[in-house]
């Protein structure tokens, strides 16, 4: 695992879209694994600025979202569908045919779970994948529990993220109680993973994940497993790393 230290959340950002960048131009038709969430906001929002200025085109790549509450439509502004178009999709020339987000509005969770793989499978996989760090260890929504989920499936958010997420709803009542998710096999088969930390907030939580033993009860700590994972973070986060 290779560790870069930033100064701060901006510097982090644009660390991480210096690695997204190098995966777009040197292959332009490559399959990006994204995240959601307050992290890669300052990512999507230095790539976007790269394609303003030239740098950047989308327009060969497909991308693959990690999560999706179960139940919200694309339209609804707390949907994960609806965060990529606000906050990259609407900015840049990917084409939306090409992106691909859970349906959130499958009735058959298991049809929701299948089809999902078989779009993972289809685009033979994920180029790069683009992670979060609960403050659990969720990675996607992956929850702390005495296994690791393979596959794409069905879960029930734990009480830590919905009230991690309720800042984002007008009350804790109108956070979602389930979510679809890739599972946490079909992560760890992209070819390349990058894992933005920032804050103090999540010190703690990357000393469990990097630094201390593999567990379900952590399931961040899997990625110790993958050959080639970067973890991008600031000081305050990585402040645990030997330097």
């Amino acid at each position: 695992m290779r560790v870069y230290c930033a100064a701060d959340y901006n510097h982090a950002s644009r660390v991480a879209a210096n690695i997204i960048s190098a995966q777009v131009i040197m292959k332009p038709d490559c399959v990006l694994g994204l995240a959601t969430g307050s992290t890669p906001i300052g990512t999507y929002e230095e790539l976007i600025r790269r394609y303003e200025q030239g740098d950047l085109d989308f327009s060969g790549v497909h991308s693959i979202n990690l999560d999706e509450y179960r139940g919200l439509s694309p339209e609804n502004d707390q949907s994960y569908r609806y965060f990529m178009n606000t906050h990259l999709f609407d900015s840049i020339n990917i084409d939306k045919k090409n992106t691909y987000v859970p349906d959130g509005l499958e009735p058959d969770s298991e049809k929701a779970c299948r089809d999902y793989e078989e779009i993972i499978r289809t685009h033979g996989g994920v180029d790069l994948q683009i992670l979060g760090l609960g403050h659990n260890g969720h990675i996607g929504f992956n929850e702390p529990g005495s296994t690791f989920e393979k596959e794409t499936h069905c879960v029930t958010l734990s009480e830590t993220t919905r009230e991690a997420n309720a800042r984002f709803f007008s009350s804790m009542d109108e956070v979602p109680t389930e979510a679809y998710t890739m599972g946490i096999g079909s992560i760890m088969q992209a070819k390349k993973i990058v894992v933005i930390v920032t804050g103090e907030g999540k010190r703690e939580i990357v000393k469990k994940a990097f630094l201390g033993p593999i567990t379900p009860e952590v399931q961040a700590s899997v990625l110790q497993l993958h050959n080639d994972v970067i973890l991008v973070g600031d000081e305050a986060a990585l402040a645990d790393f030997p330097r």
